[in-house]
């Protein structure tokens, strides 16, 4: 079992970076500030550590008909290694192994039915994480596969994920729940047929459900999964940001 590799970072590549910035800073309550490199690139922190990073979408992606999206982060200690394995056991590398001054090794990469994330090997010493539950941070991260129990023996080969819970939900399947280092942080499902390609979706955590969704509303959005209870006694609802981003949220209270 290889050492498990947690989430690090989370970044939204869109069509329209200041709209972008705007609408989060007014939904989920972000401070921003502008990375001091060449390619334009906003960092959005709750309070004054950073949990996530904005950019335009690169050209080549556009060409790919990639739509604007979030993606994450997974931890590699050897992010070259971590490539070649990922490669090896079927999935697709979009962009090899390359250096981000002052940040660290990455690559861009995808599971073998489809859903992208990227690989990373920092660099620098990461902030210490903010308790759980603190607003403007995630919350939850939930891969809608093509075969849920094939996608999560993937990732478990590749990063170490171990189960724990699984949700019967019925026609939807199972819902299998991950955990990294011993703390439940995910889940894995095979995808409605309403979503058309296999993703990963990220629930940021808010202080207020109800008024989170009427921001998301007010500010050009739209909510595109009603809020519902989930155990725990969290609440969540599903959203779509004006350049068609899909992004979740989840709070403790309506």
């Amino acid at each position: 079992m290889p050492k498990q590799s947690k989430f690090i970072w989370y970044e939204l590549m869109t069509s329209d970076l200041a709209g972008a910035e705007a609408f989060y800073k007014e939904v989920i309550g972000w401070n921003t500030e502008r990375w001091p490199g060449e390619m334009p690139y906003v960092i959005v922190k709750s309070g004054e550590t950073g949990v996530a990073g904005l950019m335009t979408l690169p050209d080549e992606a556009k060409a790919m008909g990639q739509p604007p999206m979030w993606l994450a982060y997974i931890h590699a200690e050897d992010v070259d290694a971590a490539t070649e394995s990922l490669r090896k056991a079927g999935g697709r590398v979009y962009r090899e192994p390359a250096d981000i001054p002052e940040v660290g090794r990455f690559s861009v990469v995808a599971d073998p039915q489809g859903a992208m994330f990227m690989l990373m090997t920092p660099s620098m010493e990461g902030q210490p994480p903010l308790p759980e539950g603190t607003p403007g941070t995630v919350g939850w991260n939930e891969l809608c596969a093509g075969d849920g129990p094939s996608a999560f023996d993937f990732y478990s080969s590749q990063f170490g994920w171990t189960k724990d819970q699984a949700m019967d939900m019925g026609p939807m399947g199972v819902y299998q729940l991950f955990a990294i280092d011993g703390k439940m942080c995910g889940a894995v499902m095979t995808k409605p047929e309403n979503v058309p390609a296999p993703l990963w979706q990220f629930y940021f955590n808010v202080d207020g459900l109800d008024a989170a969704l009427a921001r998301v509303k007010e500010h050009k959005g739209k909510v595109v999964m009603e809020p519902i209870e989930v155990p725990g006694g969290s609440w969540v609802a599903g959203c779509m940001d004006p350049q068609g981003a899909l992004f979740s949220l989840v709070s403790m209270t309506r």
